[in-house]
């Protein structure tokens, strides 16, 4: 159905294309492909050089990033990784996860779809990039394509990054597909519902049930809500619907931001202070979910699951939970599923 073939009418030396099918392209935000010095300088000068994340003027950034940041810290990021790098299968966790969610969400969508449908994934940052595959879609015949963030939450730093380097990546395009973005999730029911018997789950199995559950988001500056940006009232909504899906009442549950970067304020309260303070106060025994993640990454892993544990059991925290990201879960597959069936009417019923 969907080889190469010559449009009707077309003289005979005319090229064969390959037309009729939509690419599902999952997109998440990146991975070196080692944690060695040379790799992480890669991925973290491509990452960091983004002015969306760094929207410093490139004549006052840059040489501070080449100069200085990029001489040490792929060090300390690289010993970071390599702290939670799946060795046995040379990636990194995000990596391997995003691979296990594709590969189930392939499955799912040719089962509702058939062969109408072709779904892969791509990484903003480092590989595969978003121009190769893009490149590989429209060569297998997808004419129409549905670009997906994996990010439940819109943010600049995020989305709006992933969407540009989409776009970017149609403009190489001498026929260009056509495009759809998918919007943020954060308050889709199913996706509430998927977090929520998460929380259920792991709660389950504890001993002891955690005095606050803590929902901690990856952070922007402050700044960035000021010029507009919804990222800080859809993390709001999602631990309100979240605490709703819960039944608990509103000391159960909080909203904290993790991972600053650089010299300004960011939106708080910061998750490594925060969980000391609830420690203090003398909530000994907490979990940490982390809402803005679509898959387990480093600052879960790392960050979250050993940086803010220690702040917590160095200020006299006895009991920490990290409750993992959906990651392939069958619930988030089913609750990404949906949102990409929304995203597809009028184009596949």
């Amino acid at each position: 159905m969907f080889d190469a073939t010559r449009p009707s009418h077309a003289p005979a030396d005319h090229p064969k294309v390959k037309m009729g099918r939509v690419g599902i392209l999952l997109a998440n935000l990146g991975t070196p492909d080692d944690y060695s010095y040379w790799p992480m300088r890669r991925y973290l000068n491509e990452f960091l050089s983004d002015q969306r994340v760094i929207d410093y003027p490139k004549w006052k950034w840059q040489p501070i990033l080449q100069s200085i940041i990029l001489t040490k810290r792929p060090f300390s990021s690289g010993e970071a990784y390599k702290s939670i790098w799946n060795h046995d299968k040379g990636e990194s966790p995000l990596m391997t996860i995003t691979k296990d969610q594709t590969a189930k969400m392939r499955k799912a969508m040719q089962a509702r779809y058939g062969d109408q449908v072709l779904v892969d994934f791509c990484m903003r940052y480092g590989n595969p990039s978003t121009k190769s595959k893009v490149r590989e879609m429209v060569a297998a015949g997808c004419d129409r394509m549905l670009f997906f963030p994996l990010y439940p939450h819109y943010a600049g730093a995020t989305t709006a990054t992933a969407n540009d380097q989409f776009f970017r990546a149609l403009m190489d395009e001498a026929w260009q597909p056509s495009a759809r973005t998918v919007p943020p999730y954060f308050d889709e029911p199913a996706y509430i519902d998927a977090l929520a018997r998460s929380v259920e789950n792991a709660y389950a199995q504890m001993e002891s049930k955690p005095d606050i559950l803590v929902c901690s988001y990856h952070g922007m500056p402050e700044r960035y809500l000021q010029q507009g940006d919804p990222y800080h009232c859809q993390c709001a909504k999602t631990t309100r619907l979240l605490k709703e899906r819960l039944g608990w009442p509103d000391d159960q549950i909080t909203s904290t931001f993790q991972s600053r970067f650089g010299p300004e304020e960011w939106l708080k309260p910061y998750t490594v202070d925060h969980v000391a303070d609830l420690a203090k106060q003398g909530k000994k025994n907490i979990a940490v979910i982390a809402p803005a993640f679509s898959a387990d990454c480093i600052e879960t892993l790392e960050e979250i699951n050993e940086e803010i544990k220690e702040s917590f059991e160095e200020a006299g925290g006895e009991e920490f939970t990290y409750i993992p990201c959906l990651n392939d879960d069958d619930s988030h597959i089913e609750a990404l599923g949906k949102v990409i069936e929304d995203n597809l009417k009028g184009w596949l019923d």
